[in-house]
């Protein structure tokens, strides 16, 4: 199957893909704000640039869309009829660098929650785990808390 758009198209299509400040993004940041979360956003010096970071909590958030990241959702295991490999291999390396950058923080002391776009189906529920979440990890102490809080 052949795709509906000619290359020029296409190209200009895929470049409109946010990589940050995406839809679930933003909504998973409301639901932070309104639990009273402080949080930063898109670390660049962690591993894989969690999307919102919480430094005094040692947390990282990453927010992955089902179709990019392979979730085993409806959404995420449709695979396009076009450029069939591509799309296969492209998922496969997406899941492979997110492995990567889980274990690198958990090795360094993070603690990581993946939160899918399927997952705002039920916000309630959502909130309700981000909550439990939240009152599970508590705020580090002490004078290199501080310093961590500032960055």
């Amino acid at each position: 199957m052949s795709d509906v758009y000619d290359k020029a198209k296409r190209s200009a299509v895929m470049a409109r893909v946010r990589s940050q400040d995406t839809g679930p993004e933003l909504r998973l940041r409301r639901l932070l704000t309104g639990l009273g979360a402080r949080y930063r956003l898109h670390r660049k010096d962690l591993p894989g640039s969690p999307d919102v970071v919480m430094p005094g909590r040692r947390l990282a958030f990453f927010v992955h869309g089902c179709f990019w990241h392979g979730h085993d959702c409806a959404r995420g295991a449709r695979v396009p009829k076009a450029n069939r490999d591509y799309w296969l291999a492209k998922v496969a390396r997406n899941i492979a660098r997110d492995e990567q950058a889980l274990a690198a923080l958990a090795q360094a002391g993070w603690r990581t929650q993946v939160v899918w776009e399927c997952d705002f189906k039920d916000e309630a529920a959502l909130s309700a785990r981000l909550q439990a979440l939240l009152a599970a990890t508590s705020v580090l102490k002490g004078p290199t808390a501080s310093r961590a809080a500032m960055t």
